[in-house]
């Protein structure tokens, strides 16, 4: 697996992140982490599910993150604090690859995603205030064409694509698909798969 974090981490190194610009529209500022990690010897990227009792986005599967507090010196620091909060883990072990482009939200905030390793082992104890329950998915399951499907849709006279990724009786979709069809893109690159 390694091999494959290193291939990313070098391709994320070689390209900058896209900024969000959207002229005259100014968003929060917000950062999540895109766990990935090694389950039976293959990679996995870690989602979470949003409690139904949630006033936004409840049901919804993420990735651990938020809003940027005050305190929080630089996007990554959201970013870990908030992987630490929502899935109690010690964040000084995370590998962080580097950081994907930024993406826009309908509820407007301008979301910094990060790519990191969890390490081997770690136990998750997750705040059941943010996290219903945590799901792995195999990264080779999320690269299958036929598990991935994108709709047309207009909001606020603006046109955009969505991307449902559907694994078992899971669908990911809305910014966590956007996020997620930028690092399967890579992912795709590096693999050498269409």
């Amino acid at each position: 697996m390694d091999t494959l974090f290193d291939a990313l981490e070098a391709r994320l190194a070689s390209r900058p992140p896209r900024a969000v610009n959207l002229p005259g529209l100014v968003l929060r500022e917000a950062a999540v982490l895109v766990p990935l990690l090694v389950r039976e010897g293959s990679p996995h990227i870690l989602f979470t599910k949003r409690p139904t009792t949630l006033r936004h986005h409840a049901g919804q599967y993420s990735f651990p993150g938020g809003s940027r507090d005050a305190e929080d010196t630089t996007p990554l620091h959201t970013a870990l604090r908030e992987t630490r909060e929502e899935l109690g883990i010690d964040v000084s072990g995370v590998r962080v690859l580097g950081a994907l482009d930024e993406v826009p939200t309908l509820t407007e905030f301008r979301i910094q995603p990060f790519v990191g390793v969890i390490p081997e082992g770690v136990e998750y104890q997750p705040s059941p205030d943010e996290v219903e329950f945590i799901l792995e998915v195999p990264l080779a399951a999320l690269l299958d064409p036929t598990l991935r499907r994108t709709e047309r849709r207009s909001v606020r006279g603006m046109e955009y694509e969505v991307d449902f990724y559907t694994y078992g009786s899971h669908v990911i979709w809305g910014a966590t698909g956007r996020i997620l069809r930028d690092l399967l893109r890579l992912a795709s690159e590096l693999s050498g798969r269409p």
